[in-house]
């Protein structure tokens, strides 16, 4: 676009001066001038090379990011000054050039590394995360890095993160990075963000590690026999809630069997103690058949039994 611009400029210009836009150049109202349109040649191609090779530049920097101005002819290391920069800006590209950087955040997916845990074994790592840079600290970071954002992912920031992952792996096992990833990985990130917290801020990472074949297969082999071990621990409950039901049921039979025995026994008290002797001559006498009792002697003779006196001998 400023190219253009330039190139327009120039073109007009230069054709003021060599006359190009006047009709007298080319005609002396009889005849037409052909040979004088190399004017108009040497106007187009010298407006041409003015837009090609003039120096300056314009960006727009996007809402969300921050603007490094860079002086190129500086005396510290080639960078003589950084300044912010927002919004359009017009600079000279041959002695400046303008850095980009993102300050929200910014999702990164890094390709498979191998990393070594306490014991010696190795595993392998796809770490993912999301990062953020400290808009304050831009300059600083620049100044130190010399990089745009993606070399500065692709090189500072990725040994920053797979040098975390390696120091911390080495105070873990095998076992315990898979049985607490979370606590594994939260001490990735803490770890991460010492080492780069004054530029950036690491979140949200993921190690995606992957154990080696034979220890792969010792962790399936124990989480079966564990899920095996807690399939059994059910069906002992469940057998004991069982056995402690029908214990239930049968201790409340014989609550019910006593409470019933019981019942009747308080019954047959009752009807005993209601019993009186009248009662019983009436019952006795419902019973009679109207008979009284006879003797062997027969008929109406009398039965006459002796019985021994007193001091007889």
């Amino acid at each position: 676009m400023i190219g253009v611009f330039f190139f327009l400029v120039s073109f007009l210009i230069l054709g003021l001066i060599f006359g190009v836009f006047r009709k007298s150049t080319y005609s002396d109202g009889v005849r037409f001038r052909l040979t004088n349109l190399w004017r108009l040649v040497l106007v187009f191609v010298i407006s041409l090379l003015v837009s090609m090779i003039v120096p300056i530049e314009v960006e727009r920097i996007d809402a969300g990011h921050v603007g490094i101005k860079v002086s190129n002819i500086g005396d510290n290391r080639g960078v003589g000054k950084t300044e912010y920069v927002t919004g359009w800006v017009f600079y000279n590209s041959w002695i400046s050039r303008i850095y980009e950087f993102p300050i929200h955040q910014q999702h990164i997916d890094y390709e498979e590394a191998d990393i070594v845990t306490k014991g010696g074994f190795r595993a392998t790592i796809k770490p993912s995360f999301n990062y953020s840079i400290n808009p304050g600290n831009v300059a600083s970071m620049f100044q130190n890095l010399r990089v745009g954002v993606r070399e500065m992912e692709q090189g500072w920031l990725k040994n920053a993160i797979v040098g975390s992952v390696n120091d911390v792996a080495n105070r873990y096992t095998v076992d315990s990075i898979f049985n607490h990833r979370e606590e594994f990985e939260a001490a990735i990130v803490k770890e991460c963000n010492k080492r780069v917290s004054q530029w950036f801020n690491v979140s949200q990472l993921r190690t995606n590690i992957v154990p080696p074949k034979e220890i792969s297969e010792s962790i399936i082999a124990k989480t079966r026999a564990i899920q095996e071990v807690q399939v059994a621990e059910n069906q002992r409950q469940v057998a004991v809630a069982e056995a402690e039901r029908k214990i239930a049921e049968a201790r409340g039979d014989s609550a019910q069997a006593v409470i019933q025995a019981s019942g009747r026994a308080e019954a047959i008290r009752k009807e005993q103690m209601s019993l009186t002797p009248l009662y019983i001559e009436y019952i006795k006498i419902q019973k009679w058949s109207g008979q009284v009792p006879t003797t062997v002697a027969g008929g109406n003779s009398g039965f006459l039994i002796q019985l021994p006196k007193e001091g007889a001998q």
